[in-house]
């Protein structure tokens, strides 16, 4: 199965110290991914993860845009979409 998501995340990292910003924003991508893929496993991509992190911990970005594949097995690996890739 395979889905392209817009994930928003400015809501929950806001509320978090500025300095707990992007890994807040890691983990809101894996909840929300675990929710509408529904699948326990979730394994981030290098690509979103650098994509993520570009502006430092302070200041992630407010959406991200992912594909979304799940295998057989029920494992969920979210790459980048867009950007040429």
């Amino acid at each position: 199965m395979e889905r392209i998501y817009t994930i928003p995340l400015r809501r929950k990292t806001v509320k978090v110290a500025r300095y707990k910003r992007s890994p807040k924003a890691l983990k809101v991508i894996k909840e929300f991914l675990k929710k509408h893929m529904k699948s326990d496993e979730v394994r981030i991509g290098r690509d979103v993860n650098e994509f993520v992190w570009a502006h430092g911990i302070k200041q992630p970005p407010a959406r991200v845009k992912v594909k979304a594949v799940k295998d057989e097995s029920g494992v969920v690996t979210a790459t980048l979409e867009g950007e040429g890739k």
